[in-house]
C-alpha cells in the first residue's frame, strides 16, 4: 500500500503556487515508470475552464516521502485534456536533453508569523535591531525559527534530495537553502520538491513561507533572491577568458526575456542596493556581487573553467523558467565559441 502525493505548479499569475492531491495504490512498485498519469479539475485552479475542466498529471519525478508511512513525492508535468503542454508548464519549455547543464539554485526564504504578518523575530509592533547581526547568526536574539529549519533540511535529505547547504540570511526570520543537480529539469525538480517540503512542515508550527521578493517593501532589509549558478561542458573546460566574455555577452541583448520570468516584482529588489544589480542594467565581472552575473573567484583561479552566477531570479522565480531561458542564452552564444 502506498501513498503517491501528486505534485504540480498551479495556473495562478504571476506567481505560480504548489498544488497535490494524495493517490492511494495497493500494489506499487517502488519505480517513477509506474506511476499512471492522472486528472485534476483545472477549473479549480486557474488551469481551464468549467465547460472543460480536466487536465492530466505527468508524473516526471518521484522521492521517497520522508514524513510519510509507505508515502512518495511525485512531481508532476501538466499537460491539457488533449495531451499537449499546457501553458503553465514550465519544465517543458527545458531544452537539455541530455543534461548537460548543471544548476545550483540558492533558495532564500522568509519564515512569515501569520498572526503579526510579518517575519519570525519581528515583534508585534515595530522592528527588531537593523540587519547584520541575523547572517549565518546563533543564538535567540538572532536566529528565529531554526527548528522548522532543521525539520526541513532532514526531510530533504532523508528524501533523497541534494541539498549542499543552509544558512540564516541577512535579515531577522529569513533563511536559505541550496540545491545542485546535473540536469536542469532535475534542479527544477528538487527545488520544487523541497519548497512543498518547507510549506508543508509550517503547517505543523502555524508559521507560513513567504516567497516574495521584498515583503518588508522599501525598508532597508535585503530581498530574497534565488541565484542560478549554472555551468554546461564549454564552461566547464572553456580554459579563457574571452570564452566568458562571449556567453555573458550574450545576456546583454535579452534582459528583458530573462527579467521576464526571474520572478514577479523584481524591480522592488533589483535596485543596485543590497547586494544587486539595477533591473535596467546588466553587468558581470569576478566575485561582483553587485553584478547581475557573477563569475566566481574559484573559477578563475581554476583557469577559467567552472561556473555563473545569475544573481537576478528573485524567491519566487520558477526554477524551471529560469533554467529553460539561461540554456536559451548560453546556446545562442555557443555558435562564436
Amino acid at each position: 500500500m502506498a501513498k503517491l502525493e501528486y505534485i504540480w505548479l498551479d495556473g495562478y499569475k504571476p506567481t505560480q503556487s504548489l498544488r497535490s492531491k494524495t493517490k492511494i495504490e495497493k500494489d506499487f512498485s517502488g519505480k517513477l515508470e509506474d506511476v499512471a498519469n492522472w486528472s485534476f479539475d483545472g477549473s479549480s485552479t486557474e488551469q481551464a475552464p468549467g465547460g472543460s475542466s480536466d487536465c492530466v498529471l505527468k508524473p516526471v519525478y518521484m522521492v521517497k516521502d520522508p514524513q510519510r508511512k509507505d508515502g512518495y513525492l511525485v512531481m508532476c508535468e501538466v499537460l491539457d485534456s488533449t495531451g499537449a503542454r499546457h501553458e503553465s508548464n514550465g519544465r517543458a519549455l527545458i531544452e537539455d536533453d541530455d543534461n548537460d547543464f548543471w544548476f545550483g539554485f540558492e533558495q532564500e526564504y522568509f519564515l512569515w508569523d501569520p498572526a503579526t504578518n510579518k517575519p519570525l523575530g519581528f515583534p508585534a509592533s515595530g522592528f527588531p535591531g537593523p540587519q547584520g547581526p541575523y547572517y549565518c547568526s546563533v543564538g535567540a536574539n538572532n536566529a528565529f525559527g531554526r527548528e522548522i529549519v532543521e525539520e526541513h533540511l532532514d526531510a530533504c535529505l532523508d528524501a533523497g534530495l541534494n541539498v549542499e547547504g543552509i544558512n540564516g540570511e541577512v535579515a531577522a526570520g529569513q533563511w536559505e537553502f541550496q540545491i545542485f543537480a546535473k540536469g536542469a529539469k532535475e534542479a527544477g525538480d528538487q527545488i520544487w520538491l523541497a519548497r512543498y517540503l518547507l510549506e508543508r512542515i509550517g503547517e505543523k508550527y502555524n508559521v507560513s513561507i513567504n516567497w516574495h521578493c521584498k515583503p518588508l517593501g522599501s525598508l532597508d532589509w535585503n530581498g530574497s533572491g534565488m541565484h542560478a549558478n549554472f555551468s554546461n561542458t564549454t564552461l566547464r573546460t572553456a580554459g579563457n577568458k574571452e570564452v566568458y566574455d562571449i556567453i555573458c555577452e550574450a545576456f546583454r541583448p535579452v534582459v528583458s526575456e530573462h527579467v521576464e520570468v526571474y520572478g514577479a516584482d523584481n524591480h522592488l529588489r533589483l535596485t543596485g542596493k543590497h547586494e544587486t544589480a539595477s533591473i535596467h542594467d546588466f553587468s558581470y565581472g569576478v566575485s561582483d556581487r553587485g553584478a547581475s552575473i557573477r563569475i566566481p573567484l574559484a573559477t578563475v583561479e581554476r583557469g577559467w573553467k567552472g561556473y555563473l552566477e545569475d544573481r537576478r531570479p528573485n524567491s519566487a522565480a520558477d526554477p524551471y523558467k529560469v533554467a529553460a531561458r539561461i540554456i536559451k542564452t548560453v546556446k545562442t552564444a555557443e555558435v562564436y565559441v
